[in-house]
């Protein structure tokens, strides 16, 4: 601003689309805020700008800006109707610059769930792109060989034709290269699926299903709903199959969830063997119920993005240090896929998973190791001086040949 004034800056997206007014009363440099669902309103801003029409910023819907008429007092023009997905226009009909890498895709937006954590929570309106639309836009992936497409959508088989539709046209017109990523609530699996998922190549897709949490009472309050038993019994099913990488993900800091049963939904998820295990911390995102609840729940969060939990009523500041070394373990040895068998052979000498990892990552930052960063041999020699401070002696030489063979 100080180098260009006399350019409007606008702001958009979640980030300052709940507080618009607010923000622009806080931040003098910005001029607007596009409120919402942004790809309508940012066109017409763009016409504004371009050719004055409309003639007045306050002719469009979804804009919070500065009226120099009314010595600058900001006027929010409401939030916009949310468009037909399907007229959102393709963003990658040129490919030239996404060679070998990830894109990211939508075929639908919102969600059923009302999770309190989630923005997507907000709008109850879920809307789904043409299928056909879809299925053309897909095949131009599979043509250019792209080699991973992530959905976005925030829970992708809600829709059961839809999701069914999508799953046959990629496994009928597999390229042998293109992997698709998915994030699903595995409770909504059946064996129509199943059967599908078995006939699909190994690496075609992979899923992730976010657990978040095994406990009732913190499910509950998180207004979230699943049948774990059901849940599992897919996430066991899909993995039997052996051709499906699947990432089971949990959330610390959520309420009614002490570092103890944090550590027993941790042993519940690594029971399952899932490809990889991921520890989330709980965000406190702006608009959404638990920004409401904070008080409630004692939520201490950081004040800049990506506002990560530092405390709440159950779990201090302290513990959630530890969590952490937790989760760079879990990263580095069970999630790299380098340890798998050294790893099955080690953690039951311990009382738990979570312990194994806990007492892991004491000890790995209280040798200092956490400050280095380390090649794939000396986290073997890391591991294998831990195991030894910490197993029979007995065991030592099984556990060489187990890590050689790893």
């Amino acid at each position: 601003k100080k180098i260009l004034p006399q350019v409007e800056l606008w702001a958009g997206g979640p980030e300052v689309s709940y507080d618009a007014v607010e923000f622009l009363k806080k931040n003098p440099a910005f001029f607007g805020v596009m409120v919402g669902e942004g790809e309508e309103t940012f066109h017409e801003l763009a016409g504004y700008y371009i050719e004055r029409k409309p003639e007045t910023l306050s002719g469009i819907r979804g804009v919070a800006f500065r009226d120099e008429n009314k010595g600058r007092d900001v006027v929010h023009t409401g939030w916009r109707e949310l468009m037909d997905l399907s007229k959102v226009p393709f963003a990658y009909s040129n490919l030239t610059e996404f060679k070998n890498r990830i894109i990211y895709y939508e075929s639908s937006r919102g969600c059923p769930f009302s999770c309190s954590y989630c923005l997507s929570s907000i709008d109850k309106k879920l809307r789904f792109r043409d299928i056909e639309l879809v299925k053309k836009e897909l095949q131009f992936f599979i043509d250019n060989k792209v080699p991973q497409v992530k959905f976005v959508d925030r829970t992708f088989n809600c829709k059961h034709d839809h999701a069914m539709e999508i799953w046959r046209y990629i496994t009928e017109n597999d390229n042998g290269i293109t992997n698709f990523h998915f994030e699903i609530s595995s409770d909504l699996l059946g064996e129509e699926e199943l059967e599908l998922f078995a006939k699909m190549r190994p690496g075609l897709i992979q899923l992730e299903i976010g657990v978040q949490s095994t406990n009732g009472e913190t499910v509950d309050a998180i207004h979230r709903h699943m049948d774990l038993d059901k849940l599992f019994h897919y996430v066991d099913s899909v993995h039997e199959l052996g051709n499906i990488h699947q990432h089971l993900d949990l959330i610390a800091g959520l309420p009614y969830e002490n570092y103890e049963r944090f550590g027993c939904s941790f042993d519940d998820l690594y029971a399952h063997e899932p490809d990889q295990l991921q520890l989330g911390f709980l965000k406190v995102l702006k608009g959404t119920m638990m920004e409401e609840e904070v008080k409630k729940y004692s939520i201490l969060y950081r004040n800049q993005p990506p506002y990560e939990v530092l405390g709440t009523k159950w779990l201090s500041y302290d513990e959630i240090i530890l969590l952490k070394g937790v989760e760079e373990l879990v990263e580095l040895y069970y999630n790299s896929g380098q340890y798998t068998l050294t790893l099955k052979y080690a953690v039951p000498f311990f009382e738990s998973p979570f312990r194994f990892y806990e007492m892991f990552s004491a000890w790995y930052r209280g040798k200092g190791y956490h400050k280095l960063n380390h090649n794939r041999l000396e986290k073997y020699n890391i591991l294998r001086e831990f195991l030894r401070e910490h197993i029979d002696e007995n065991e030592w030489d099984t556990l060489d040949e187990i890590m050689l063979y790893d």
